[in-house]
């Protein structure tokens, strides 16, 4: 349909009814869904409506089980506290597409590709696909897989979605298909000597929050990992498989198990602390990455010194590199071991122990070198 929107004077919003704020204080990126959507929703259309109350940096669009949703990120805060008061619960087209918009609880969209799904207006200069991607593929293949073990564990699906979004704007990495929906994973040929829950939660929590970890009894070298959602599952399964832990190459599949059931032999970790991604989900997502021979160390006390952080970690493996460095205030290392499986035992085993007082936190570094 044509040039029926809101830039029209004479049908203006025809629906101007208000709703109380909810969930996520003020912030400059909007959470918008779209309801009673009659006509086609494209950025364009978004940016004509939006635009007006201030500088719209990017816009990121996705469908799911709620229906159509879009990221609409301003320059400065006061920009999407204006939209929100003026066009809460007031129709785009006459008699459909009313906005029910929210304050999202992400920092920053990050856009991979300007198409009518996606764009950042800061970058012109980025490409509209990935190459030899699908132009059909949109965000509702994206977030296919969210279904009715979408909030096991507690986990809010809802906020995963936005945090995909973010991190992915445009097209899942290589590899991801974003419609798997089995949330729990079978890893096999573990040391049985050496490994234990923690230090499974210590590498699969690099890709998603973990709800329960059991190590079968009758076969110490295999155990369940069940993740808070199937998206999380799929990148754990997509990275790790392969993976070199204690000179043993890891098997990771999909379990034909939905769930792990409480019990004895459970560890439950859905209220851990420690899950990765329940605070700054998308910068997470982005993080995600097979092990690789740099770590980034990071929580670590003010006064540590390189020498300390090597000290901590050396006997996992030589150590060729190392450099300490201070980002927003806090202190954060990069480590770089001879070897691959050396820096992914270093992991599995340091994350969460105290270095002066502190507790740290140890990812993969996609960084070639220090």
């Amino acid at each position: 349909m044509k040039n029926q929107h809101c830039c029209s004077k004479n049908n203006l919003f025809a629906s101007s009814s208000f709703h109380l704020m909810r969930h996520s204080p003020p912030n400059r990126i909007l959470l918008v869904t779209i309801h009673h959507m009659l006509y086609p929703m494209t950025v364009d259309v978004l940016h004509q409506v939006f635009s007006p109350h201030g500088f719209v940096e990017k816009i990121v669009t996705f469908q799911k089980s709620a229906g159509f949703q879009a990221l609409i990120q301003y320059q400065v805060q006061q920009s999407a506290v204006s939209a929100r008061n003026s066009l809460q619960g007031r129709n785009i087209y006459d008699g459909c597409c009313q906005l029910d918009i929210q304050f999202s609880n992400l920092d920053e969209l990050q856009v991979n590709y300007n198409n009518e799904r996606s764009r950042d207006f800061t970058n012109p200069n980025l490409p509209s696909e990935q190459k030899g991607k699908s132009s059909q593929q949109g965000y509702g293949d994206m977030y296919s897989f969210q279904g009715s073990g979408a909030h096991a564990g507690g986990f809010s699906q809802m906020g995963n979605a936005e945090a995909i979004a973010a991190a992915f704007a445009g097209g899942l990495p290589p590899g991801i298909s974003g419609t798997n929906d089995r949330c729990t994973i079978l890893v096999s040929n573990l040391d049985a000597d050496r490994i234990n829950e923690d230090k499974l939660f210590n590498l699969c929590s690099l890709y998603g929050n973990i709800v329960r970890i059991k190590i079968l009894r009758n076969k110490p070298d295999h155990a369940l990992v069940q993740m808070g959602d199937g998206f999380q599952a799929e990148l754990a399964v997509h990275f790790l498989k392969g993976a070199t832990l204690f000179e043993k190459r890891l098997e990771v599949n999909f379990s034909k198990h939905a769930n792990i059931t409480t019990g004895p032999d459970t560890h439950d970790y859905s209220n851990s602390n420690l899950n990765r991604f329940n605070r700054n989900a998308a910068k997470n997502y982005r993080y995600c990455c097979s092990p690789t021979k740099m770590i980034h160390l990071s929580s670590l006390p003010q006064d540590v010194t390189e020498a300390e952080i090597v000290e901590h970690l050396e006997e996992h493996g030589p150590i060729i590199n190392s450099k300490l460095f201070e980002m927003n205030g806090k202190q954060q290392a990069l480590v770089l071991f001879e070897k691959e499986e050396q820096a992914t035992e270093a992991l599995v085993c340091k994350n969460a122990t105290s270095l002066g007082g502190s507790t740290i936190r140890i990812s993969f570094s996609q960084l070639q070198s220090i």
